[in-house]
């Protein structure tokens, strides 16, 4: 935990993720980089110069009609001594079932945000952090190429003007293959996906993609981060 805790610690202080009295909604959709992610922010608050609190938020999609069980993360932000509040949602009966759309993740994404950011704003937070790491990042880096034709990314940092919000990404700096072997050496109680798309998305591709580039350029994931940085692609170059 003091390995994660010390990456998350360096991308807070490389830009500025945290500031003396935040409050802070971690979302938490159950899988393993939120509950990382979580764990991490709580570990960070025990000796983070800068004194700031913790609400841990869920918006439960209702896969097929029926609440998901969540209990067991309940257990764990009460050890932590962390709020916990879960929303239930109409996401999946609007995505799949109303507007059935030819892009659902898209769609399912944008609406989960929203509903977070309501959430962050009614719990009475100023920032909300969110779980993405660095294969995210060069992932997205390349759907974007790939995809739309643009050169971008999520932003480390994001200031959400029409919510004054501030949405921070403090595990950008992590790989994914490190917070996997961290999640199951904690036995964190990960709530597996029951999203009809799950592992047949446009990320999954991009995973892939980069996996088989890899075996090549074996430094590929580095070199897509070390260019976000050197670019200055969409604030990953602020410091």
């Amino acid at each position: 935990m003091q390995k994660l805790s010390s990456i998350m610690r360096a991308a807070v202080d490389r830009y500025n993720m945290i500031d003396e009295g935040d409050r802070i909604g971690v979302g938490v959709s159950g899988g393993k980089d939120s509950l990382a992610l979580l764990m991490g922010l709580a570990h960070l608050r025990r000796y983070y110069p800068k004194k700031f609190e913790l609400v841990a938020l869920t918006a439960d999609p209702c896969f097929f009609g029926e609440d998901s069980d969540f209990s067991q993360i309940e257990n764990l932000c009460r050890s932590l001594d962390i709020q916990y509040i879960i929303r239930r949602t109409e996401l999946y009966h609007v995505v799949f079932e109303e507007m059935k759309s030819q892009s659902p993740c898209s769609l399912c994404a944008k609406m989960r945000r929203g509903i977070l950011h309501n959430m962050a704003k009614d719990a009475g937070c100023n920032k909300i952090a969110l779980g993405h790491h660095s294969d995210d990042a060069a992932e997205t880096f390349l759907m974007n190429l790939f995809c739309t034709g643009t050169v971008g990314c999520f932003s480390p940092v994001t200031y959400l003007s029409n919510k004054d919000l501030y949405m921070i990404r403090p595990m950008i700096l992590a790989e994914e293959s490190k917070i996997t072997a961290l999640t199951e050496k904690l036995n964190l109680p990960v709530v597996k996906s029951r999203c009809p798309m799950d592992k047949n998305t446009e990320r999954e591709r991009s995973k892939e993609l980069i996996k088989n580039l890899s075996k090549d350029y074996p430094d590929l994931k580095t070199k897509l981060l070390g260019a976000l940085e050197r670019g200055n692609i969409s604030g990953w170059g602020n410091k």
